[in-house]
């Protein structure tokens, strides 16, 4: 049973758990405290901000499509969330279904743009973007948002309320939980799979291949958004551009995996994996103190060497 799950990880995923193992290794080698649990649990909480965002990306990216939207849909969340704790106990009750709801709407809004329209992905979410930011700048007049992160969004965030770990661990393990049963136990999951392979044969099966994009989409969205929420009950509170470091190491993490950015293939422990080496990496750069524009390059070049190495190997296998 053991040799069988081992054959069914795909390379990819293994070699993204080797790249785990040898950034831990020099990790540790560069700093003794590296491998402290006090350290790893602090790691594995910022990886948990960046995994729910990771996961909306995954559904999309198996499609085929890509959702360039998350940096400013995550932002609405953040912004909305804390807007929302301003109306009073109701609106601190509903702060996070609400911020969720509008992440829902943008990925909705995609999804339309991109299913019905026919529109490239990648230049409506990119619009899409755009169309967000603008509507937070108009939201708090260019200025960072006054309003502050509702307690509920603090203690899911930073608490510890089982075995030590952080809450926002057990956040992201309830999204994963969630995506995976929809990915691979569902007829959503598996025409997800189907259109990425090939969307002509889903049509011509007389599946509805609109809802499906659409629907993915809004998942996108609803992740996004979530992760938002997250991320201003840590940081207390929500400020512009908040979502502008998740885009590519989200990308770069869900590639990293062996999800293939051509659609069709991939798996969450994956995208789990490409994740944590995302974070470890982040971690290592910020250690040596290379500056952002080097990040950029590095998780450019982890995305096109994934490309270059996997991409091709399922068009060449049809």
């Amino acid at each position: 049973m053991a040799r069988s799950l081992v054959q069914r990880i795909d390379k990819p995923v293994w070699a993204a758990l080797g790249g785990i193992v040898v950034l831990l290794t020099g990790g540790a080698l560069y700093s003794p405290n590296f491998l402290s649990p006090d350290y790893l649990l602090q790691q594995l909480q910022v990886a948990s901000f960046l995994g729910v965002v990771a996961t909306g990306a995954m559904v999309v990216i198996l499609l085929g499509h890509i959702d360039l939207s998350i940096p400013w849909v995550l932002t609405i969340g953040g912004i909305m969330s804390t807007a929302a704790a301003g109306w009073g106990p109701a609106g601190s009750a509903l702060a996070i279904p609400f911020a969720v709801a509008c992440g829902v709407g943008m990925g909705l809004f995609n999804g339309l743009g991109v299913a019905y329209l026919r529109i490239p992905s990648m230049i409506f979410t990119l619009g899409t973007n755009a169309i967000a930011q603008g509507l937070m700048v108009v939201h708090t007049s260019g200025f960072a948002p006054q309003e502050r992160a509702t307690p509920a969004m603090h203690f899911l965030s930073v608490g510890r309320s089982v075995l030590g770990i952080p809450n926002a661990v057990w956040m992201w393990c309830a999204v994963g939980g969630l995506a995976v049963l929809l990915l691979d136990r569902t007829a959503f999951g598996r025409r997800v799979y189907a259109i990425g392979n090939s969307e002509r044969a889903v049509f011509l099966s007389r599946a509805n291949v609109q809802l499906v994009v659409v629907g993915s989409f809004a998942i996108s969205g609803a992740c996004s958004a979530f992760a938002g929420t997250l991320l201003a009950g840590y940081s207390t509170k929500a400020y512009q551009a908040m979502g502008d470091p998740y885009l590519m190491p989200a990308i770069a993490a869900v590639v990293l995996g062996g999800t293939s950015i051509l659609g069709g293939r991939g798996t969450y422990l994956g995208t789990i994996a490409g994740v944590i080496v995302v974070t470890l990496l982040q971690s290592i750069l910020s250690i040596v103190q290379m500056p952002e524009a080097g990040r950029q390059v590095v998780y450019g070049v982890v995305i096109l060497a994934m490309l270059l190495a996997y991409g091709r190997e399922r068009r060449g296998g049809t």
